[in-house]
């Protein structure tokens, strides 16, 4: 069967991704599917950063504001929809960018959801108290002993994975290094060429800091206000996330104002340091600098070329 072509854009937060794919979208005639797992979510605008409404009017994009914020959504549906979508567009020989930077979203596109067992939540509960008894720290240390390989590839910190991994152990027997090792051989219907926008560490997190302020200006204040009179609970998921949560905090009155806007730029700032390891470990991402839109430009207008969707 032949394979679909996908130019997928993905890296770090505030590296620029929205304007690339707006851009190479506008060039070659194609459309975007958002790989978000945020802004799949109704009236988070601001705090998502959405692409405008203007970006969107001259491009048409996919998978934005699709559910309400109270909806369940997740890499499984996400990549249900997308490639559905990815069919219709193949259909009509519309080049496709695949751009964002949920790193689970684009591999459950790629090669499916990993077959782990399900939550078994004595095992997780079991966990948790650990972990809030002891600390983060002790549970990672308990991964290292039993499954040293999966240990290497998680941080201490991310206690939900450490957790997963120790749960997957317990009820398996096997590491869940091992499933997605197997799971990797799986066939992707699609060929891809990915992009990857790569700035030094001193640019990202000034990047950061200026997106956040603007957020700050364009009223993200207000737009998690409008939410929460909507009768939305502030303890959500999508509200549990970066710039809500925070924001949430000062109007709980957890911490000052400008505590909540520091906490947001040093927050997403170790968001996107996960993200970058993440990416890092993907060997198939194409890393260009800033100022390389016209060799992005050549080299996906070779790959739409090579795949027969342009002349």
């Amino acid at each position: 069967m032949e394979k679909t072509p996908l130019v997928i854009i993905n890296s770090p937060t505030a590296t620029g991704k929205t304007e690339l794919a707006v851009n190479l979208a506008l060039e070659f005639g194609g459309e975007i599917i958002s790989a978000d797992s945020l802004q799949v979510y109704r009236y988070l605008d601001i705090g998502t950063a959405k692409p405008t409404m203007e970006q969107r009017r001259g491009i048409k994009h996919h998978l934005i504001d699709v559910v309400n914020p109270d909806e369940e959504y997740n890499a499984a549906v996400f990549a249900e929809q997308a490639r559905t979508i990815i069919a219709d567009l193949a259909g009509q020989k519309k080049p496709i960018f695949v751009v964002g930077g949920t790193g689970l979203y684009i591999r459950a596109l790629l090669r499916g959801i990993i077959a782990t067992p399900a939550v078994d939540e004595n095992i997780r509960n079991h966990y948790r108290q650990l972990r809030d008894s002891r600390g983060k720290q002790h549970i990672y240390n308990l991964l290292q002993q039993r499954d040293a390989d999966a240990a290497a590839q998680i941080n201490p910190n991310d206690s939900v994975r450490v957790i997963r991994a120790l749960e997957v152990l317990e009820q398996t027997g096997e590491s869940i290094t091992v499933k997605q090792k197997k799971h990797s051989f799986a066939d992707c219907p699609y060929t891809t060429y990915k992009i990857g926008l790569k700035l030094d560490h001193e640019e990202l997190k000034q990047r950061i800091i200026m997106r956040t302020d603007k957020m700050i200006a364009d009223r993200l204040l207000d737009e998690v206000k409008n939410i929460l009179r909507q009768g939305y609970s502030d303890e959500l998921k999508p509200l549990q996330s970066l710039g809500y949560k925070q924001i949430i905090g000062f109007l709980r009155k957890e911490y000052n104002w400008d505590n909540a806007i520091n906490l947001i730029k040093r927050d997403t700032w170790q968001y996107a340091k996960r993200q970058m390891t993440w990416f890092a470990a993907d060997k198939e991402i194409n890393w260009f600098g800033q100022d390389s839109w016209s060799e992005i430009n050549k080299n996906v207008e070779k790959f739409w070329k090579d795949s027969n969707f342009i002349e």
